[in-house]
């Protein structure tokens, strides 16, 4: 058995130890914001050529290979990672603490699975909701005052690897569904790149925002419900959602969501982001402000077309420039439906369709399995860092 030791997080990390000066006159700078990443993985990294563009003031904390970012707004919303790959000249927001562990004593991975635990989350997000902020927050001493148990590096490492494992399929099948869509993307483009704008979203489908949940039905547990929060781009996250009781079902029933099915964020910081409903046995809705695209019975057979239309940047661009003009980005149902797009012959958008489908069929089968194996790493990940399951007969 391994030798485990309770030690407080602080002694053995820093945090924000190096920040970017204006005075170092960087010609370029690679840019992410806390709503970039979400569990690790990353939406975009913004690039940014000082000489014509502003540097937006919040990119300031520098990182290295292995630092931990982690939000300190809302740390329940998740937007934490680990630097595997550092673009030149690679800054992060100021929202981010950035954390960076003694190689002497720990692995970095290590301490970043630490830091995921349900458990730490949401304890750090009861810390964040006393806060006197504008947004429930931490500080950077509400991470490092947290205790662990420590094995040592050995043992730090065989359960690295059991859990980096899973994470390493889920990054492939991401990977390969990133592939399947740019031949989606392709196959869209030598169907309709020469076709003019005849019509508009509301011509192919019907939007609705989703089911206004009372503040007072929200449970701990039971029927999840998909919010903003839930929708990266290309990624419903659907082990962030709230719960309601099983009989709000047909209260909300124009609103239940099965494969296919395509949500849209329609307001915050989120808005314009889209993704699609993974295969799931389990009962979904949809709250108010999420978007709910209404491709009928078998939803899969028509989201290939308006899926490939919503990545058309000049698209995707005018539903968030129409949500701007006010304090809280927000966008109607009728304002997405009333923008331009190509609207082929019934003939030419069956064939399309009947094309690419299959292409979304992988796609939605390969997020269920990342769904499934993100269940199981949450399920193992508490069992291992408590020293439950005994890693040290496993040989690596």
């Amino acid at each position: 058995m391994a030798e485990w030791q309770t030690v407080r997080l602080g002694t053995i990390v820093s945090t924000n130890q190096s920040t970017y000066s204006p005075k170092e006159d960087w010609q370029f700078v690679n840019y992410l914001d806390t709503g970039n990443i979400i569990m690790n993985r990353v939406d975009e990294i913004q690039y940014i050529n000082t000489s014509t563009d502003k540097l937006p003031s919040r990119a300031r904390r520098k990182v290295e290979l292995n630092s931990i970012i982690y939000s300190t707004v809302r740390p329940n919303q998740l937007h934490y990672g680990i630097i595997k790959e550092q673009p030149e000249n690679f800054l992060v927001s100021t929202g981010f603490a950035v954390i960076d562990v003694d190689f002497e004593k720990a692995v970095p991975d290590y301490i970043y699975y630490v830091l995921t635990q349900q458990e730490v989350t949401e304890h750090l997000q009861a810390i964040a909701e006393q806060s006197v902020s504008a947004y429930p927050s931490i500080k950077p001493s509400d991470i490092e005052n947290l205790e662990l148990l420590l094995p040592d590096k050995k043992t730090q490492g065989k359960i690295v690897a059991i859990l980096s494992s899973i994470d390493e399929k889920i990054k492939q099948n991401n990977e390969i569904n990133n592939n399947l869509l740019d031949q989606a993307l392709t196959l869209y483009a030598t169907y309709f790149a020469e076709s003019d704008k005849n019509g508009f979203i509301g011509d192919y489908c019907t939007i609705k925002s989703g089911f206004a949940f009372k503040s007072s039905w929200w449970t701990e547990n039971g029927v999840k419900v998909i919010k903003i929060g839930s929708i990266n781009q290309d990624n419903l996250n659907l082990a962030e959602c709230s719960y309601v009781d099983v009989d709000k079902i047909d209260k909300a029933k124009d609103f239940k969501v099965g494969a296919g099915d395509l949500l849209i964020a329609m307001t915050g910081a989120t808005i314009g982001k889209f993704a699609m409903v993974p295969y799931c046995t389990e009962t979904l809705l949809v709250n108010q402000r999420v978007g709910k695209f209404f491709l009928g019975d078998n939803p899969v057979e028509k989201l290939p077309f308006i899926y490939c239309t919503l990545k058309q940047p000049d698209v995707y661009y005018e539903i968030v420039n129409r949500g701007q003009g006010s304090a809280q980005p927000n966008i109607s149902a009728a304002d997405i439906m009333s923008i331009p797009c190509v609207i082929p012959t019934a003939d030419v958008l069956n064939t399309f369709n009947d094309t690419v489908q299959p292409l979304f069929d992988l796609i939605i089968t390969n997020q269920q399995e990342n769904q499934r194996l993100s269940e199981l790493r949450d399920t193992l990940l508490p069992k291992l860092i408590s020293g439950e399951l005994d890693v040290s007969d496993i040989q690596f």
